[in-house]
């Protein structure tokens, strides 16, 4: 049975109107290319907040209060120059290209990580131990304005590389936009609008975002999965702000 050419032929037309550039210094033919992969500002795991996820934080974090829900964070790179660009380039500019980029991103912290130990003794990242993958949803405005949810896809991704299932509970119908607020702001306008649809009973969770600022979003999201009952939930997201 012959494949369906349309879509081969549809990319290389879309790539002859719209030629792909590196996202940082717009070199051709790669969404980022070798040098800004060297240059990505990869967070060190080993030194790395447990709790939190944030950059030297290994000892002392500044980051973070003891009530952060999520039994472990592991994030990828530091949220700055190519990183950051990665980001706002995939959910605000629409290159749907890069969420098995930032899959493999999530998928290369996490197996660094899991050679170190959570606040609880255990790995921060064991495969084995976790049940699902679920994600931090997009606001209802954010997906109207988009036309997808960008976590979405990095989990889809994740779990085609990992083998874990997506479990995809989590809703967030009413919350506004997080930029340019606070960190006080952010906690407010978080509070109660992330909810779980399904019951997660006894499940263990890797919570997946893309940037971790105050990590409200995140602790929210934790704080829904734990009230349906989840048994862990650890996160990970592909920046840390701090």
């Amino acid at each position: 049975m012959s494949r369906n050419p349309l879509p081969a032929i549809a990319d290389a037309f879309a790539e002859l109107i719209w030629p792909t550039h590196c996202l940082a210094c717009d070199y051709p033919d790669e969404l980022i290319c070798e040098r800004c992969r060297a240059e990505l500002p990869w967070i060190a795991q080993r030194w790395a907040c447990p709790s939190c996820g944030a950059p030297f934080g290994w000892l002392t974090c500044t980051e973070c209060g003891r009530d952060w829900e999520p039994r472990a964070t592991v994030c990828a790179w530091s949220f700055e120059d190519a990183a950051a660009r990665t980001v706002t380039t995939f959910k605000d500019h629409h290159e749907l290209r890069l969420a098995p980029v930032i899959a493999a991103a999530l998928a290369t912290a996490l197996d660094e990580a899991a050679a170190w130990p959570a606040r609880d003794g255990r790995p921060r990242y064991d495969p084995a131990e976790l049940d699902a993958i679920a994600f931090v949803p997009a606001t209802a405005a954010a997906y109207r304005r988009r036309g997808f949810d960008h976590m979405e896809l990095v989990a889809r991704a994740l779990a085609r590389e990992t083998g874990i299932p997506l479990a995809d509970v989590l809703v967030r119908p009413h919350a506004k936009d997080q930029r340019g607020l606070t960190r006080d702001e952010r906690a407010a306008n978080l509070a109660g609008t992330i909810r779980s649809i399904e019951d997660v009973s006894d499940l263990r969770i890797l919570l997946i975002d893309d940037v971790i600022t105050t990590g409200s979003s995140i602790r929210e999201a934790t704080r829904a999965l734990d009230a349906r009952g989840a048994a862990a939930v650890t996160a990970c997201a592909l920046c840390r702000v701090w």
